[in-house]
């Protein structure tokens, strides 16, 4: 106890971490259950909620997300952060209010902005929705339409900006295993049926938590975008915890604080993972030391060992590991049969290679 609050270690947030996000033991969880669980899926890049939830769910295939994606039932869409996540349709109409006005928030400080200065945007929002009514597009081809009613400003930052300050979504077939495709925009209303209108945020904060905690009301702040949070999460009658620092830890009341001892198997994530984006303080999974090597703003798929990170992985006529640490006989052996299941997942011939 500090300052009568029950103590967490750090590697009693690594694995109540990992519990959460299904990385303990693989789920029998539906796919877009599993989604919905994960308050969405850091979808950067294309295929990366295909390893993410491969290496989260039992018995997944590529076709159980592709096909969802293809039907609109699952749908990319500029949410936490102002990036690229995967939600389930439903759950869109639950997230995106809360994040709407950050979203434009981070319009106003993007480079894009400082060449529309004395646009007004609720006319540009106006245009945008009319012109994706129209038919869905590229931002490219919508700039360009814009750029005709406003021909001396830059057409690729009206562009980016209806995709900042409209609800919209990215359509099919970008986003579907073994297809591809460029990334064309439509509105949200008009794909989905509807937005969101009701801004839940106590309920939002509480799903990350769910997903992500115990964290610090940095952490919440990080992982969504969301600022003056410090005075929120007091009043939602949350747990409250400490770490080894001093730290406040918040976390819903029945989140599951597993063992710190608890065995973690072998992980392989893709580029951009949650797990590693999710809180402001990330050394519950990735040491300093090896977060300046820079790999998770770069963008590399990671391998975790002992619930760590402690490699990167990329898919080449094989699976090449490389590893920052060396592994005793056993992680290695476990190392390679991941690998191999990896391997036979993303239908890619070849053998497992690891090097330091």
């Amino acid at each position: 106890m500090a300052g009568g609050l029950p103590v967490i270690t750090l590697r009693g947030l690594n694995r109540a971490l990992l519990h959460r996000q299904l990385l303990l033991e693989r789920s029998d969880l539906t796919v877009p259950d599993a989604v919905d669980h994960l308050v969405g899926m850091q979808a950067q890049e294309p295929p990366a909620p295909y390893y993410g939830l491969w290496s989260r769910l039992r018995d997944f295939t590529p076709d159980s997300l592709g096909e969802l994606v293809a039907d609109g039932k699952v749908v990319r869409a500029p949410l936490q952060r102002a990036t690229i996540h995967l939600v389930t349709a439903a759950d869109h109409a639950r997230v995106e209010p809360v994040l709407r006005a950050m979203l434009r928030r981070r319009f106003t400080s993007s480079p894009f902005r400082a060449v529309l200065a004395g646009l007004d945007p609720d006319e540009l929002v106006r245009e945008g929705a009319r012109l994706l009514a129209e038919r869905p597009r590229t931002r490219p081809d919508l700039g360009r339409a814009l750029a005709e009613r406003w021909p001396e400003l830059d057409a690729e930052s009206l562009g980016h900006a209806v995709t900042y300050l409209l609800p919209v979504v990215q359509l099919p077939p970008r986003g579907v295993w073994g297809r591809s495709g460029q990334a064309v925009w439509a509105q949200a209303a008009r794909w989905l049926g509807a937005v969101g209108e009701h801004e839940d945020l106590a309920g939002f904060v509480r799903r990350y938590l769910a997903a992500f905690g115990p964290a610090t009301v940095k952490d919440v702040q990080l992982w969504s975008g969301l600022t003056r949070l410090k005075d929120v999460l007091p009043g939602l009658g949350l747990r409250v915890l400490t770490d080894e620092t001093g730290r406040e830890l918040y976390d819903v009341p029945e989140g599951p604080l597993p063992d710190p001892d608890t065995p973690a198997p072998v992980r392989f994530l893709p580029e951009f993972d949650n797990v590693l984006l999710g809180h402001d303080d990330r050394t519950r999974v990735i040491s300093t030391e090896d977060y300046r090597r820079g790999i998770v703003i770069g963008g590399k798929a990671t391998l975790l060992v002992d619930g760590f990170v402690n490699g990167v992985w990329k898919l080449a006529q094989g699976l090449d590991v490389q590893v920052f640490r060396p592994l005793t006989d056993a992680q290695r052996a476990d190392v390679l049969a991941e690998g191999e299941r990896l391997l036979a997942f993303a239908g890619v011939g070849g053998e497992v290679r690891i090097a330091a």
